[in-house]
């Protein structure tokens, strides 16, 4: 069954190449590919140049220069060409996004599912989450031994900036915008932590993989072990079972 992003069911999954109009513009300096990008990806666009990069406003009318300039930097012009090598095909994220999603769906009928777009950051945010849609910054994914990363990142961060991880950081960040902690900054650090173990092990689940791990997924996996037929959508909403959870050894 096909459907349409935003609406309930299993989903034919679409990754927008945003990120190819992106790196035609910022390479050669295209005015057509800035034309699409205003056109055709208005909230990708602004979200880039105002949230990830913080360049200023859109509505500025030096902004579009600003944003070539910015990445004429010959370390990101190398991470353009790099990415745009790296990620020429992406069929393989298209499928494992759409098992993904086809077993949240059965995990939690009706939940919304977000359009899907691929960019280029500036090696600061990994997953970009908005209203409807989840944009992946394929520059977070270029594998643990891309030679840019050494001056930036410890090597415990390395370990997850893979392309195995796109899927399942996606799934993350994604739920947890849907199901956010209430009272957030009144809970405890340990209530903060299971919350994220919970999102987690559906991660796991829906994925088919143990990509993610915290101290407290091991308590949520028990926890669940004796409880197979609670309804995740109210598994996910409620912070009654902390106690519970922290006792599963």
């Amino acid at each position: 069954m096909k459907f349409s992003p935003n609406d309930s069911g299993a989903s034919e999954i679409v990754l927008k190449r945003y990120d190819r109009l992106e790196s035609r513009y910022l390479q050669t300096g295209d005015f057509s590919a800035l034309q699409e990008m205003n056109t055709e990806y208005p909230i990708e666009t602004r979200t880039l140049i105002e949230k990830v990069l913080q360049l200023g406003e859109v509505s500025d009318p030096r902004i579009h220069n600003r944003f070539l300039m910015f990445y004429q930097d010959s370390t990101l012009q190398t991470l353009l060409a790099d990415v745009e090598s790296e990620y020429a095909n992406v069929d393989d994220l298209t499928r494992k996004f759409q098992d993904a999603f086809s077993n949240l769906n059965e995990l939690i009928p009706g939940i919304k599912i977000p359009e899907l777009y691929l960019q280029i950051g500036a090696f600061d945010q990994s997953i970009i989450v908005g209203d409807k849609s989840v944009g992946v910054c394929l520059d977070k994914y270029m594998g643990e031994k891309y030679p840019l990363y050494k001056k930036y990142y410890t090597a415990q961060q390395l370990k997850t900036m893979k392309r195995c991880y796109i899927v399942p950081d996606c799934l993350c960040f994604y739920l947890l915008g849907q199901y956010p902690m209430e009272n957030f900054e009144m809970k405890s650090q340990v209530e903060r932590d299971i919350h994220v173990a919970k999102v987690m092990w559906v991660v796991n689940k829906v994925t088919g993989e143990k990509k993610l791990q915290t101290a407290y997924l091991k308590n949520v996996e028990k926890y669940m072990l004796h409880n197979k037929n609670a309804s995740i959508d109210d598994f996910l909403r409620t912070d009654e079972d902390y106690g519970s959870i922290l006792k599963c050894k």
